[in-house]
């Protein structure tokens, strides 16, 4: 494992920027428009959705419907989608977006990172060999290939052509 950072600076406008009034989770859950939202995929417990400030192209979330903080609140058949869609999702951006690695994780807490603390959620962020240069690191600059909604819209094609885990 590289001990190398990910540097993403962009992810300053998020940190210092306003909040939004709601849970983004909630909010894409009770919505129709997939797109407005960033959704990817839905599930019967669970929905995908991309990260709106990736650390990277594909940055996508994995959350349950249900609003709750850490992963012991949930039952057995929400961690169980939980872990089907992360598995999916590494399948998906495998085969769309051909990364060499994968950062799979949960942060539980404000102080462990969690941008919606009291929504939990995974994160499965493509990594590529040489994906930090100087583009983010000193020119301040964020490149991404592809705008999010492309890759949304991408991501949920092939999302629903996946087979379930069942």
């Amino acid at each position: 494992m590289s001990d190398r950072p990910l540097w993403a600076p962009w992810r300053i406008e998020y940190i210092r920027g306003p909040k939004p009034e709601e849970c983004i989770f909630c909010a894409a859950g009770r919505s129709d428009d997939d797109a407005a939202h960033g959704v990817v995929h839905r599930g019967r417990r669970c929905l995908v959705m991309v990260n709106a400030f990736p650390y990277a192209p594909g940055h996508l979330m994995v959350a349950p419907h249900r609003h709750v903080p850490g992963l012991e609140e949930l039952e057995p058949p929400e961690l169980a989608e939980l872990s089907d869609l992360t598995v999916r999702a590494l399948r998906t951006l495998r085969t769309v977006m051909t990364p060499d690695g994968f950062n799979v994780g949960i942060n539980i807490g404000d102080v462990a990172g969690a941008g919606f603390a009291d929504h939990v959620h995974q994160h499965v962020v493509p990594r590529w060999q040489g994906d930090t240069n100087f583009m983010p690191v000193i020119a301040d600059t964020h490149v991404i290939p592809q705008a999010l909604e492309d890759t949304r819209a991408e991501l949920a094609r092939a999302f629903a052509g996946a087979p379930d885990l069942d």
